[in-house]
């Protein structure tokens, strides 16, 4: 296939289990980001108190407001994001169940 017939985006595909080893401290980056976001008009002042709310009730939800898909790629030279989706969920993580091996092929492609 020439390089005018393969496409030009790529699907990263990124896993990962967090440890919350400081419930207070990741709930107060989550408020703090919320709060940030509010001040630069990036989150509706309408959105602000679901927001908090969701933050304080739930550590995922903690979370998903702390981590961005742009800051894993955003300093990737030559490439641009495009288009990003995320979800957190609390989980029961067990490192020597085989349904955690991270390196385990689920859905027949090639990981790179």
């Amino acid at each position: 296939m020439s390089t005018d017939e393969t496409s030009r985006f790529v699907r990263l595909k990124v896993e990962l289990v967090l440890e919350v080893i400081d419930g207070e401290a990741l709930t107060g980056g989550a408020l703090q980001r919320i709060a940030e976001s509010a001040a630069q008009g990036e989150l509706p002042e309408g959105e602000r108190g679901h927001a908090e709310s969701a933050v304080q009730e739930d550590e995922a939800e903690a979370v998903a407001y702390l981590v961005d898909p742009f800051d894993l790629v955003g300093d990737v030279p030559g490439a641009e994001l495009v288009q990003a989706s995320w979800s957190s969920e609390q989980v029961d993580y067990d490192p020597d169940s085989p349904d955690w091996d991270l390196d385990g092929d689920d859905d027949g492609e090639d990981d790179v």
